[in-house]
């Protein structure tokens, strides 16, 4: 299953680490971020890889080059960001009309692949695609989910204020053929996947809850943590 990598975000709350350290390049208990995703996806057979960068770009390529997974990798630089939703429509003919694993590969995660990847092809029938959720200690910085008895999403709200609800958003996803070919039909000119898309597809988003480790790393409190679960590992 081929996986696209966005990697070319700023990561200014980040600063002033990544003022030198694309953020996707950021060492987790001394590893770089990209290279712990690589490595697992690898071990769990999924492959090749598409990643987008802007940030840092020659630093992020450099990466690639020397990488032990360069071969499987297909580097894209975007002059201007496209936006999360923009460079998954651009590179839509990447996944050759196949399902495949979209993911903001700037978070820290650990989970088990083969289990995300089975739950998706046992998914109710009407969903279009499955999504990576996890239990935050900080919703408001998070898209919540409502679920319903079969784990598939009725109600989404972008980084709320207050909420009763428990799971969010991990920003990892597999999507269908058929959510590809809906993309391509009706979103070209979308950006943001989380506020254009996602809560347009209520109902038809089923979900994986991750109980290993999920943890966006933008902020140097969670960076942090990162580093600390990393240790304890």
């Amino acid at each position: 299953m081929k996986a696209l990598l966005l990697c070319a975000g700023f990561g200014t709350r980040l600063l002033p680490y990544t003022k030198t350290t694309p953020k996707c390049l950021m060492p987790v208990n001394k590893k770089p971020l990209l290279q712990i995703w690589l490595e697992q996806l690898n071990s769990f057979g999924i492959g090749p890889y598409l990643i987008n960068g802007h940030h840092l770009s020659e630093k992020l390529k450099a990466y690639i080059d020397n990488s032990e997974f360069s071969d499987q990798i297909n580097y894209v630089y975007e002059e201007k960001l496209l936006g999360t939703a923009g460079t998954l429509i651009k590179n839509l003919n990447y996944f050759d009309n196949q399902d495949g694993i979209f993911a903001h590969a700037d978070n820290y995660c650990i989970a088990d692949f083969k289990e995300f990847i089975e739950a998706h092809y046992k998914r109710p029938k009407k969903c279009l695609l499955t999504m990576m959720t996890f239990r935050p200690d900080d919703f408001s910085k998070c898209g919540m989910l409502k679920l319903d008895s079969n784990n598939i999403m009725i109600d989404y709200v972008e980084k709320p204020h207050e909420t009763n609800y428990q799971i969010a958003n991990g920003a990892i996803y597999i999507l269908s053929k058929e959510f590809l070919k809906i993309l391509k039909k009706e979103y070209l000119f979308a950006v943001d996947f989380s506020n254009e898309i996602i809560p347009n597809f209520k109902k038809y988003i089923y979900t994986f809850e991750n109980k290993k480790i999920l943890i966006d790393i933008g902020t140097q409190e969670n960076y942090k943590k990162a580093n600390n679960i990393s240790i304890k590992k």
